[in-house]
């Protein structure tokens, strides 16, 4: 289980690697292009391409800094510690079900496992937080048995 958590936290690390590059990239440019057009550019028209260009960039900028937390987050993520109760960074088994105790992220497949990482501030993971081996719980009219915790 300690290998799939691995698997799982390089996995997200590589996700969000590539999503900060993406919007690094996207901001560099709409600043060359902002850039460009204050060469060449005169008048009401001028201001409103230069207005609408830094609002676009202002918009990259605020989803640049929620991936930079991600990232942050995950680069804390040990996957060699193992919790008895369920806390930030738990992998849980629960019916053949993996739930990666995290941040709100895109459910995967990994060796064939689904994974589907949670918040903890979620219904379902503030359910679970805190629960040990053993704890029962239903999801839209499914009885879930906590099985493993790594």
């Amino acid at each position: 289980m300690q290998e799939l958590k691995q698997k799982i936290i390089s996995y997200y690390k590589q996700q969000v690697q590539d999503k900060e590059d993406a919007f690094r990239d996207m901001i560099a440019a709409l600043t060359e292009d902002a850039a460009n057009d204050a060469k060449g550019s005169a008048g009401d028209k001028h201001e409103t391409a230069l207005s609408m260009m830094h609002l676009e960039q202002e918009k990259l900028n605020t989803k640049l800094s929620e991936i930079l937390t991600q990232k942050a987050f995950l680069s804390k993520q040990d996957a060699d510690t193992t919790h008895k109760k369920i806390a930030v960074g738990s992998l849980v088994k629960a019916n053949e079900m993996y739930l990666f105790v995290s941040l709100a992220l895109p459910k995967i497949t990994i060796d064939g496992h689904t994974i589907i990482a949670l918040s903890p501030q979620s219904p379902l993971g503030a359910k679970i937080i805190g629960v040990e081996v053993g704890y029962s719980f239903e999801i839209n009219g499914t009885q879930y048995v906590i099985e493993y915790i790594a």
